[in-house]
């Protein structure tokens, strides 16, 4: 789990917080897109980065069979671990998530304490063709890791096993054998091997340190490719390099410098960093990494990758730096197209669709979908850090809006409802409700410390009465990198003129919080429970 700007890793950073290279080092040569996805091989059209432009940070990916999948963190969001799929590599839909529920402990559910920047961390993605299962891995708090299987990755997903080792950072290999290794760590590198069963450890070893010239490693994938044992590693934020063993998964390992300070292809945005390579179905290889790209997180990227004669990769440049297009990978043409990433959802059916993360563990018996999302008020507190069942979104880049339409009929007295743009330093445009009086209201300065506590609870800069039981809430939102973005605020009462609300929101592009900013909904109650407001339509739209 890197750290943009700096050389330290994540454990460092939490505890502070309470150049291409060529030669002999390697040089390291959603999407919009100029033509749609599914082209036949040998056909394959141009893709443009960021192939994702949402934030999905510490992407492992692999393929199983026609399909790509690719898991990110997800820190104190529930469900955790989304799992994507794709069927070549450039267009992407949330499937699933490995993680359903983050039962470590009842900080993640705001119960007495808060989980904000913990949670699902850089994990691993893997398939085990042996028994035909999905297997997901990660550590939690540095305290213990977690198995996650499932059949498909649409879920369910179920708890294989608990092993008291933190595997920090780590990387899931399913040996040629149907062997589990996994190598983590953070600077001194590891491996272990599994059981059979996979349901506990049977042997662990350094395997490599990093040295003094080159500083923190971490953020594993391990690989067996041509016989030849790898493991990726991250130097936070601006390098990547790759060890290698011709003697098996314990080693010993040799190491090359991959990248270091290679210009990404996202302006404002860092360097391609800590992902994953995979292989298509016709040999060509290819490596999704992600940029650090704040205000709104840390969005995927891909390059081509070729080999050297003597087996070590080499990410195709253009002009020197990470091309910001490559031809399409070619692949056959797929079975289906992937669900969009933007546009409407009206919460019918009867569940959320995998878009969705709560922060935080959720209340179920306070919120229901079926026409319409329906959330009753399930906090009493005057701070929408501690409020439970805010439900959340992530921004589509570089520009987008999200559009609510909200029945306010049922709130009572004290109660807080709307949409937020979400992140340790936050604002909302949505309704008050005192005294028998409904308001419309822009509330901005609701701000975190780097302790991620609660420093402001929000101050209310704008406001306007409203009538009727039922208003459209809109924030528009810029995660251009680079510098801190405006996000705006309006509502309507008729859906289709708006009202502009407050002044400008200063969307921060810091990193200390990792997640980028997001889209929320949310109701909760400053005096006592028992309102509800129902959400009818959202709608994400870009330009």
């Amino acid at each position: 789990m890197s750290c943009p700007g700096q050389s330290w890793g994540r454990r460092r950073v939490l505890a502070s917080a309470t150049g291409l290279v060529t030669g002999s080092l390697l040089p390291l040569a959603g999407s919009s897109r100029t033509a749609a996805a599914g082209t036949a091989a040998g056909a394959a059209a141009q893709y443009t980065n960021p192939v994702i432009w949402q934030d999905f940070a510490d992407i492992d990916v692999i393929r199983v069979g026609g399909t790509y999948y690719a898991s990110a963190s997800t820190m104190h969001y529930s469900p955790g671990a989304p799992v994507l799929r794709s069927y070549d590599l450039v267009n992407w839909e949330i499937a699933g998530h490995s993680v359903p529920l983050l039962d470590f402990g009842a900080k993640y559910d705001l119960n007495g304490a808060r989980g904000y920047v913990r949670g699902v961390w850089a994990s691993s993605l893997a398939y085990r063709p042996g028994n035909r299962t999905f297997y997901w891995l990660g550590q939690i708090d540095f305290a213990r890791t977690y198995i996650y299987t499932a059949s498909a990755v649409e879920g369910p997903w179920g708890r294989l096993t608990t092993i008291g080792t933190p595997y920090y950072d780590a990387g899931l290999l399913v040996d040629s054998d149907d062997t589990l290794y996994v190598a983590y760590g953070n600077t001194t590198i590891s491996v272990a091997q599994l059981s059979p069963d996979g349901r506990s450890q049977v042997r662990t070893q350094q395997v490599f340190t990093a040295p003094s010239s080159v500083g923190t490693l971490e953020g594993s994938r391990f690989y067996k490719i041509n016989g030849q044992y790898y493991i990726f590693l991250t130097r936070p934020a601006n390098g990547q390099y790759i060890l290698k063993s011709s003697s098996g998964p314990f080693g010993p390992y040799t190491m090359r410098q991959v990248l270091l300070d290679l210009r990404g292809p996202v302006a404002g945005g860092g360097v391609p960093h800590q992902g994953g390579l995979v292989q298509t179905q016709s040999g060509a290889w290819y490596y999704m990494a992600f940029v650090d790209a704040y205000p709104g997180g840390r969005v995927p990227v891909l390059a081509p990758v070729t080999w050297t004669s003597d087996g070590w990769p080499v990410v195709q440049l253009v002009n020197g730096a990470w091309g910001t297009s490559y031809p399409g990978p070619a692949v056959p043409a797929p079975t289906r197209q992937v669900a969009p990433m933007t546009g409407v959802d009206t919460f019918d059916g009867t569940s959320l669709k995998p878009r969705w993360e709560w922060n935080h563990n959720p209340d179920n018996t306070r919120w229901s979908v079926g026409n319409g999302l329906t959330l009753r008020t399930a906090t009493v507190t005057d701070d929408l850090y501690w409020a439970r069942n805010t439900l959340t979104h992530r921004i589509q880049g570089p520009t987008s809006t999200a559009t609510v339409l909200l029945d306010h009929s049922a709130m009572r007295d004290g109660d807080r409802a709307g949409l937020a743009l979400l992140r340790d330093s936050s604002a909302w445009v949505g309704l008050k409700r005192d005294g028998g009086v409904t308001r419309v209201v822009m509330v901005g300065g609701l701000t975190m410390d780097g302790n991620w506590n609660t420093t402001g609870t929000g101050t209310e800069l704008a406001s306007a009465p409203v009538s009727g039981g039922r208003l459209w809430l809109r924030a528009n939102a810029d995660i251009r990198p680079g510098a801190a973005r405006p996000g705006t605020f309006s509502y309507s009462t008729d859906g289709i003129n708006y009202v502009r609300l407050g002044p400008d929101f200063s969307m921060g592009n810091d990193w200390r919080f990792f997640m980028g900013y997001r889209f929320a909904l949310f109701n909760h109650a400053t005096q006592a429970l028992g309102g509800e407001v129902r959400v009818t339509r959202f709608e994400l739209a870009t330009p």
